[in-house]
């Protein structure tokens, strides 16, 4: 099983790594992308992503922070150069519930990144929150160019849903689904496709039931496979299988 986006350089995770790729290894985790958000934070993921092989990285500038972290199309190329298990960019996207960056840079900052990974030929990890009609429209205008789209913690209406599927885009579930008052998130992953499905902690955030409350950790994620596959009518090995097999089809292993 894999985890398609976690946070191993915020804390308690980072201060608690050995710990956790232990207890990831021990259920079964053979993958972690763990996950830009700013300058500072890719300088970490360049340590971490050498501490074990299963553990992979990307770069990208979060929608919160794209005002004091501005990166050019060509930073963010040069930046994913470095290393052969950065294997995505973002994450990216449009924040308009938070706003903590002016909607504008969002925007021109999720089209930098998502030219990067055309350019890249590697998948582009959305945000998006309050801006399904921003996100959709931007992502359509660079169908044409047929980027590799990953909606990161996917929370979005089935409508929205429905439009993305025509770009392909690839759908991450987080914990979120686990939640009780998630009934028509729960009822839109019922209608993605199979072979559009992700999985994801998000962690140190958003743990699933029953570990709500707590620090979220990679190891976690059987929790929302378990859901997922309920959701799906499918075993735990068999939604574990789908959901490794379209990340290891979307994401590239240089």
């Amino acid at each position: 099983m894999i985890d398609s986006h976690c946070h191993l350089d915020h804390e308690p995770l980072n201060e608690n790594i050995d710990l956790i790729i232990e207890r990831s290894k021990k259920i079964g985790l053979t993958k972690l992308l763990t996950i830009s958000t700013t300058f500072e934070s890719f300088k970490k993921i360049l340590d971490i992503i050498k501490i074990d092989p299963i553990i992979f990285g990307t770069f990208g500038i979060h929608p919160h922070e794209t005002e004091k972290n501005v990166a050019s199309k060509n930073l963010i190329i040069e930046n994913i150069n470095l290393n052969k298990k950065l294997i995505g960019v973002g994450e990216t996207g449009l924040d308009f519930y938070y706003n903590h960056s002016n909607k504008m840079v969002q925007i021109k900052s999720f089209e930098t990144h998502i030219e990067a990974a055309i350019d890249l030929n590697l998948p582009i990890i959305v945000h998006s929150r309050n801006a399904e009609k921003e996100t959709f429209e931007i992502l359509n205008s660079y169908k044409n160019n047929k980027p590799k789209i990953l909606m990161h913690c996917f929370t979005g209406s089935k409508e929205f849903a429905k439009k993305l599927i025509d770009i392909n885009s690839f759908f991450s579930a987080s914990g979120i689904i686990t939640f009780k008052n998630s009934i028509d998130l729960q009822e839109t992953f019922k209608t993605i496709p199979l072979n559009r499905l992700l999985i994801e902690t998000d962690s140190p955030y958003l743990a699933p039931i029953p570990m709500r409350g707590k620090k979220n950790e990679p190891s976690f994620i059987k929790y929302t496979l378990e859901k997922l596959g309920e959701l799906r009518s499918l075993s735990f090995d068999k939604i574990t299988e789908i959901t490794t097999n379209n990340f290891d089809k979307l994401f590239s292993f240089r």
